[in-house]
């Protein structure tokens, strides 16, 4: 560790301000040095064994002279004897007048690179942990929206009369250390910490810093300027594929996808040493007489880069194949890739399921395939990629490029983000990434798309991603999923937390992609239950969506049209619906609404299970649908979102014939309003992202759980 007079005249010479101070080796040296320093003084201790100084008993504060912090560091010195711990000397500075303490860090994360750290620190940093996370570097509005998503902010406004502290010196202080040409560009990170720092209204000190490199020989690399994405529509729309690892004698991956390809009616070959054929597909002797644009390797790791050297002209080569890097063995992967550059192929995987794509035959899940789509997904795991795929059909997703990445060892979802940004079939995109390996590629592709595609993320492992043996508060509390959320923040991304939360705001993202909608937070609320209307609105406050009220003029037009008997006029709407109540009533009264308070936003939520109560009742339902359809029509500058609750309770075929209806014109159907309000509140996300507006803290706080 850095001694702390050194950290601080690093400080100096970049514009933080730190106390006055002078350093010693012994009391009688600090009885001279510190004659110049006006009390109270703060005297500390620094050597090996004091990482933590206040935990080791090196730090007294409030010393009225030179002289008692002379007494002082004599009876230190023998403290510290007593535990074995023998200091290299001692600094004494001025005390700072009293303010808000603060921690203030930087850290190089393992995945993402340099880290910058804000938040209430002193004696609150482990007991409140209220901090926020940048990636580096940052700019003045990046350091305040940091500051502003703390809990504790009011203190830093003036709370309870007290001034409010110099936020221009504070921002201008984590610039300092994380923006363009701060500190962390010139540090061998390691941790660097200033706990606390002290702000008032006269600007901020920083009173304690802690610096501890990390020994991997100097600063990190600046991320490169993005390149010119690699094209991968053959990757998706290949004019021929083949197949390597299909047997005559023992089926096994291979003759699966030959089955697959069959379906989809993508020409396939088959490669084999022997066999003229195998189940119907003309078989060839090496890949490289295939005319293939996308291979498909599923034999033993240790052979997989032979047959990948072989593939000169072959613009795709996937690996199926596990046993690499994921298993121990990088050397194996080290060996495909090389081969990969050898014959000039890009490699997708190793450890990977392949491709997913209707309008091109790609596929890995078998079945038939949905219908072309606009949505794609970059997924680190096949299996739940697959699962994506069909419950996300069933629940109305139509998908145009699905990828699975394995171990990266080539093709990364960096690049691919990238080049789906450019994709004229695809409006959205959902990733899965596990391993934060090749972090910082994809926070600088999520920059690159911020804005232009809406992106959620579910991420796999967070809560160990990062994790450390960390010296200093700032690595612990960087390191526990937190840069995620980050991440998410910078970019406008939304950062979900199951796999249903995951299809669900992509069904939003595809049915709204046309309707460019503001990104404040209100929502209209109706629904046909008191109790129910409760209920959503604590949700969808609890997603950080606003229930504002309904202006008078619309509670007038609603009187007007018979609503409100029974019930107050107010937002959540109370609605009746049923085999008694007016289907056209829902269309009217949000067309009345949004003509006098134009909410971005609808939630229409019905009971499912009311319709049935008294027998078979599914085309009122079916008209409520119809009606709902027609209002989304009507408003092209609104999205309506239904959320048809217990519909489990309906007979077979109503839950899929009410999407239907409210589908063809663009309304997603959740069910419950639990999940409605997560891809509601990612919607205004990408809006605010796309007009340039601050991302709310946490990653989507409004849809962390």
């Amino acid at each position: 560790m850095i001694p702390e007079h050194e950290v601080k005249a690093l400080l100096r010479g970049v514009g933080v301000a730190v106390p006055r101070g002078v350093t010693a080796t012994g009391p009688r040296e600090i009885a001279e040095a510190a004659r110049g320093l006006a009390p109270p003084l703060v005297l500390k201790a620094h050597g090996p064994g004091l990482t933590h100084k206040s935990d080791a008993g090196a730090v007294r504060l409030g010393l009225g002279s030179a002289a008692e912090a002379a007494g002082a560091a004599g009876e230190m010195r023998e403290h510290l004897a007593a535990h074995g711990i023998t200091p290299d000397g001692f600094l004494v500075e001025e005390q700072a007048a009293p303010g808000v303490e603060l921690i203030v860090g930087l850290v190089r994360d393992p995945g993402f690179g340099p880290v910058v750290l804000a938040g209430l620190g002193g004696v609150w940093t482990e007991v409140l942990r209220d901090t926020a996370l940048r990636l580096c570097p940052i700019d003045e509005a990046g350091a305040r929206e940091m500051l502003a998503s703390l809990r504790g902010r009011p203190l830093l406004s003036g709370h309870r009369g007290a001034p409010a502290v110099a936020m221009d010196s504070l921002a201008a202080l984590l610039v300092r250390l994380g923006g363009a040409g701060g500190l962390w560009e010139d540090l061998d990170l390691g941790e660097f910490e200033l706990n606390p720092v002290i702000a008032s209204a006269g600007g901020v000190v920083a009173v304690d810093a802690r610096y501890i490199p990390d020994g991997h020989g100097g600063p990190d690399a600046r991320p490169e300027g993005p390149g010119a994405p690699a094209d991968f529509t053959a990757l998706f729309e290949p004019g021929k594929v083949a197949v390597v690892g299909a047997s005559t004698t023992r089926p096994g991956f291979g003759n699966m996808f030959l089955e697959f390809y069959k379906l989809t009616g993508v020409p396939v070959v088959a490669v084999h040493p022997q066999a003229d054929e195998i189940a119907g597909v003309p078989a060839v002797r090496t890949v490289a007489d295939t005319g293939a644009d996308y291979a498909l390797v599923a034999v033993p790791a240790a052979r997989c880069a032979e047959v990948v050297r072989q593939a000169k002209g072959i613009p795709f080569v996937q690996v199926m194949s596990s046993g690499f890097g994921e298993l121990g063995r990088p050397d194996l992967e080290e060996e495909l890739t090389g081969a990969a550059r050898e014959a000039g192929t890009r490699l997708l995987g190793p450890n990977c399921m392949g491709v997913y794509s209707p309008r091109g035959g790609q596929t890995f899940v078998g079945g038939p395939q949905g219908p072309p789509g606009s949505v794609a997904v970059i997924s680190q795991s096949g299996g739940l990629a697959g699962e994506v795929i069909k419950v996300g059909e069933r629940r109305g997703l139509a998908f145009s490029r699905v990828v699975t990445v394995g171990n990266s060892a080539d093709v990364t979802p960096a690049e691919l983000l990238r080049w789906l940004a450019t994709d004229p079939e695809t409006s959205a995109a959902g990733l899965y990434p596990e391993d934060p390996r090749g972090g910082r590629a994809l926070f600088e592709a999520l920059m690159a798309v911020r804005g232009r595609m809406p992106v959620a993320m579910l991420v796999g492992g967070r809560s160990a991603q990062g994790r450390r043996a960390a010296a200093s508060h700032t690595g612990g509390l960087a390191g526990d999923g937190r840069v995620w959320r980050a991440v998410a923040d910078q970019t406008g991304a939304t950062l979900v937390n199951c796999q249903d939360d995951l299809i669900g705001t992509l069904a939003f993202f595809q049915a709204h992609a046309a309707r460019a909608v503001p990104g404040d937070p209100e929502v209209l609320v109706i629904g046909a239950s008191g109790g129910a209307n409760v209920l959503a609105a604590d949700v969808l406050d609890g997603a950080g969506l606003a229930l504002g009220p309904l202006p008078d003029q619309a509670r007038e037009a609603l009187t007007a049209l018979g609503a409100g008997v029974g019930s107050s006029l107010a937002n959540p709407l109370e609605i009746p619906v049923g085999p008694r109540a007016p289907a056209g009533l829902v269309k009217e009264a949000i067309g009345a609404i949004v003509a006098r308070r134009p909410y971005p936003d609808v939630v229409a939520h019905v009971n499912v299970q009311s319709f049935f109560t008294y027998g078979d009742a599914a085309e009122p339902l079916y008209a409520y649908a119809r009606h709902l359809a027609e209002a989304q029509a009507l408003l092209p500058g609104t999205r309506v979102t239904l959320v048809a609750r217990n519909g489990e309770c309906a007979p077979p075929g109503v839950e899929d014939e009410v999407r239907a209806i409210v589908s063809a014109a663009g309304v997603p159907v959740y069910r419950s309003v639990e999940a409605a309000a997560v891809a509601v509140a990612a919607g205004k996300r990408f809006a605010r992202a796309r007009t340039g507006g601050p991302s709310p803290a946490g990653g989507g706080a409004a849809i962390e759980t």
